[in-house]
């Protein structure tokens, strides 16, 4: 059995690499070949104002051979700065996190894998992002406008840049040496101009794909400045009510299957939560008390499937604005983006093994 720390992972895992495995799980999962569950959630107050203890996970797997399951353990609240409320996280103290992989052989039973997800799951999430814009964005689409400077930011560069030929960064998130700093990054790292906005209102003009990737709690999306042509993408941070009103086509890569025989528990919601004390009245002010919002249901819901049949296409014309979300299919992307970094560690010898043995028992479960 092989552990694979982050480092692992980032000498081995590409944007592309990342891409083409979940195109093979979109379709797997349209196809009936792979199945997943919703993330589930279970939060209870920890006692400290304010906090609460999260424990979420997700997971799937396919006829092609592998199974995984992604677990994280936090505490979770939330603050404000400069006018903006983020949720914050941690795993034992401020900087620290618990996101672990399993990934298992089908076949056989036996754990295969355990990963750090820090990386992986930056890369996964800038990957379907990535398919939504190849599926939605206009062809000519060379200008990104992006709301956040952090590692969901970056990662979400490197994947769009290669699916569009971007030329074009303009960022802003509400710390001046954050966004400074990312956009030095941007510019060694792809040699493309890039911008540095004072304010939000700056990054939406002229841009053909906006992107949000924060840990905003509130709608950061504003309907009033999104132009003809765009394309949007939220990590974080959704539309508001007015963006969500002009979103003329919306992709949607998937939704987990119902269970068997209870096509009623069949839910679109991106994830699903229980609460311990649920009358507490911190569920009333923090994120995690409240439904997640999508902007699935309405009359120009795209889904993947009917794209990958030909029944159906991205955008109509150049002048509509789109969008594009993941559904609740986080479970298909842990299985397919691991088994694609397994299959490269086993190849090129990365990894630190452990004794298959330590996971196994001789009582039967």
């Amino acid at each position: 059995m092989l552990f694979l720390h982050n480092q692992d992972v980032m000498q081995l895992l590409t944007p592309s690499m990342a891409r083409n495995a979940l195109l093979k799980a979109y379709t797997d999962l349209a196809r009936g070949d792979a199945v997943c569950r919703p993330r589930i959630d279970v939060r209870i107050p920890n006692g400290v104002p304010g906090q609460v203890y999260q424990w979420g996970s997700m997971e799937g797997g396919s006829v092609g051979g592998y199974f995984a399951i992604r677990m994280k353990s936090d505490v979770v609240h939330e603050r404000e700065y400069a006018g903006v409320r983020t949720q914050e996280k941690f795993s034992k103290q401020p900087g620290l996190y618990c996101g672990l992989i399993l990934l298992t052989d089908i076949r056989t039973g036996e754990p295969l894998a355990l990963f750090n997800d820090g990386h992986l799951q930056h890369l996964r999430v800038a990957a379907d992002a990535a398919i939504g814009a190849d599926i939605m964005a206009r062809r000519d689409a060379t200008v990104v406008g992006m709301l956040g400077s952090g590692g969901m930011a970056r990662s979400h560069v490197a994947a769009l840049h290669e699916v569009r030929p971007i030329r074009r960064l303009q960022v802003f998130s509400p710390t001046a040496a954050n966004r400074e700093r990312f956009a030095t990054e941007m510019r060694a790292q792809f040699g493309f101009e890039v911008v540095v906005c004072t304010e939000p209102r700056q990054v939406y003009l002229n841009a053909d794909i906006l992107a949000a990737c924060t840990d905003s709690v509130e709608p950061v999306i504003r309907g009033e400045f999104l132009e003809p042509g765009m394309h949007v993408i939220s990590v974080g941070g959704k539309p508001d009510d007015a963006a969500r009103a002009r979103l003329a086509r919306i992709l949607r890569l998937g939704t987990a299957p119902a269970p068997l025989g209870r096509p009623e528990f069949g839910v679109h919601d991106e994830y699903l939560a229980y609460l311990a004390q649920p009358a507490d009245p911190i569920w009333r002010t923090v994120k995690g008390g409240k439904p997640p919002m999508s902007v699935s249901g309405q009359i120009a819901h795209v889904p993947f499937r009917d794209v990958v049949d030909g029944v159906a296409t991205g955008r109509q014309d150049d002048r509509q604005i789109t969008y594009s979300e993941r559904g609740n299919i986080q479970g298909a992307q842990f299985y397919s983006v691991a088994g694609a970094v397994y299959e490269a560690a086993r190849a090129s010898g990365v990894g630190r093994e452990i004794p298959t043995e330590w996971f196994l028992q001789d009582i039967r479960d």
